[in-house]
């Protein structure tokens, strides 16, 4: 029973990480090629990811995704609300009348 349990959590393991790591559902095409290549591209990337995790680059999938984009993210929104300063509400102060 364990050994089985064990096989059935690293499938639900798998699936889990090309779900949301690899995007597998997340295409914006229809036609039957470019649906397969982005599925391919999916399935070699969660390939990659694990020969990575094996190497030991890092341990938790999860966390290296949410570490590849995050200065690129904080640096586009530092300079994009650099200019939006107007859009941000003036309060002015209370007036007792």
């Amino acid at each position: 029973f364990t050994q089985i349990h064990d096989q059935h959590w690293q499938i639900e393991q798998y699936h889990r990480a090309i779900k949301q790591v690899c995007h597998i559902e997340h295409f914006q095409v229809r036609s039957e090629r470019p649906v397969r290549n982005h599925i391919f591209a999916s399935l070699l990337s969660f390939v990659y990811l694990q020969k990575m995790q094996i190497a030991q680059e890092f341990t938790n999938i999860y966390q290296h995704q949410r570490g590849l984009f995050k200065e690129t993210v904080g640096k586009f929104i530092e300079s994009f609300a650099k200019s939006k300063d107007h859009l941000l509400p003036k309060l002015a102060g209370a007036i007792n009348a």
